[in-house]
């Protein structure tokens, strides 16, 4: 009780000092917050709102329950998370964060996944968006675009590694909960038999649970009754998707100036440049150049501002692109705090998902230093030719800019589609080979 209390009146104090610093610094404090909100307005807004609206729509009309049962049998065994996970995968993947904290908390909300689950699957969906990497940082901040291939696949390779850490992650709990006599059948569907639908004995909100038969059938199943439990029209789905994306959005703004804001003042103060040289030897130690020190405090605040301290910080390329990947990873306090608000109204708790950003970042240091380093002629033999294959690529050559992020991003989308579509068929062809052996069995 005693060290709640002096948690409480320290986080109190600091809130009345930071207030206080800001009515010292109210021009730096005012330019900062524009900042943020330019930030908002010219990127973040026109980026996120259609994923979100879409995401919302596709909820609605069933087709997360459609591709939670195709996507089982491989969400499962790697995971250990519904095959609803694929859907938070896919969608973190193009919009990058918060979206997957948004949706899994939708799904906690729906009962899609239990709360372990849940942390599952926020550990290793939490990822940036391909524009973000392709563009803002190996165009815009480095100016080198091949440098977006080898940061990509560091980034993405490190998030999965942390999904496979992950999916042991609770098991005991969950085993536990099983073996307390609840009967209420296999992990992730946490729900008795007696509130079984009767007429197609699916179990609620769990896609596929209970049903039998070719896979195609029973996620065409869980599709229209998720549809016909949802009742509304399409009319009042697409507005009840705009409002609730627009008010998920003007959250994250809030987000965005807030630590925008924080950065500016502590810079103003003093507070990094002390820090820095604080840690300047600790650095030295571990043979990284303590000029990184100042992109490395920013970057445990704000993705954006950490970044752009790291590619133009005075220390050896290698290690400014580590740190910068390492930062992607991380993504900043400012993406904590969103996330933090977006699963208030659930019971998935905060503590794993640091420690999975804090797992992201060192296996986003570590893959970036090898496919930078040692391992970057096989990066360019290998990753190169299979994007310049896709349709985009010609157009690639005579940009420049955004426009020339814009087709690299739309080109690791591409690939990202035909592995889920692969994905798909190996699913399709496994489930078809185990309802061939029963039948030759019976």
């Amino acid at each position: 009780m005693r060290s709640k209390v002096w948690w409480a009146t320290l986080a109190g104090l600091a809130t009345l000092t930071l207030t206080l610093t800001l009515v010292f610094f109210a021009e730096e404090g005012y330019h900062a917050a524009a900042d943020g909100l330019k930030l908002f307005l010219n990127v973040v807004f026109p980026s996120l709102l259609p994923f979100f609206v879409l995401s919302e729509i596709m909820l609605g009309m069933g087709v997360v329950h459609f591709m939670g049962v195709i996507f089982e049998p491989l969400m499962r065994p790697l995971f250990n998370v519904p095959g609803v996970g694929s859907f938070v995968l896919s969608m973190g993947l193009a919009a990058g964060y918060p979206m997957d904290a948004v949706i899994t908390a939708k799904f906690r909300a729906g009962k899609l996944c239990s709360r372990i689950e849940g942390e599952r699957l926020l550990a290793f969906t939490n990822t940036a968006d391909p524009l973000f990497i392709f563009g803002a940082v190996a165009v815009g901040m480095f100016g080198l675009p091949r440098l977006g291939y080898a940061m990509a696949a560091a980034h993405y390779l490190s998030a999965l590694a942390v999904g496979l850490c992950f999916r042991f992650y609770g098991v005991r709990a969950e085993r536990l909960q099983l073996a307390g006599g609840s009967g209420r059948g296999r992990v992730g569907a946490r729900f008795s038999a007696a509130d079984d639908d009767a007429d197609d004995g699916l179990a609620p909100n769990v896609p596929g649970a209970g049903d039998r038969g070719f896979m195609l059938v029973r996620a065409a199943r869980a599709l229209y009754k998720a549809r016909r439990e949802d009742g509304r029209s399409l009319g009042k789905m697409l507005g009840d998707a705009v409002n609730e994306s627009v008010r998920t959005l003007l959250m994250i703004c809030g987000f965005i100036m807030l630590f925008s804001v924080m950065i500016r003042v502590l810079s103003a103060v003093g507070l990094v440049a002390w820090v820095s040289q604080a840690l300047a030897p600790v650095l030295g130690f571990i043979g990284l150049s303590p000029n990184l020190v100042p992109s490395m405090l920013s970057g445990i605040f704000e993705i954006d501002v950490g970044t752009v301290a790291a590619s133009v910080a005075q220390a050896p390329f290698l290690q400014k692109v580590a740190v910068a990947s390492a930062i992607i990873a991380w993504s900043g306090l400012s993406v904590h705090g969103q996330v933090m608000s977006v699963l208030s109204g659930t019971d998935i708790r905060m503590g794993p998902y640091v420690v999975a950003r804090l797992l992201h970042a060192v296996f986003a240091a570590g893959f970036t230093l090898l496919f930078v380093g040692p391992a970057a002629p096989a990066i360019d033999a290998i990753v190169r030719p299979v994007f310049s294959r896709f349709a985009y690529a010609p157009a690639v050559g005579v940009m420049s800019g955004f426009y020339r992020a814009l087709g690299l991003g739309l080109n690791l989308l591409v690939i990202s589609l035909v592995l889920l579509l692969g994905a798909l068929l190996v699913t399709l062809l496994v489930s078809g080979w185990r309802s061939l052996k029963v039948r030759i069995i019976r």
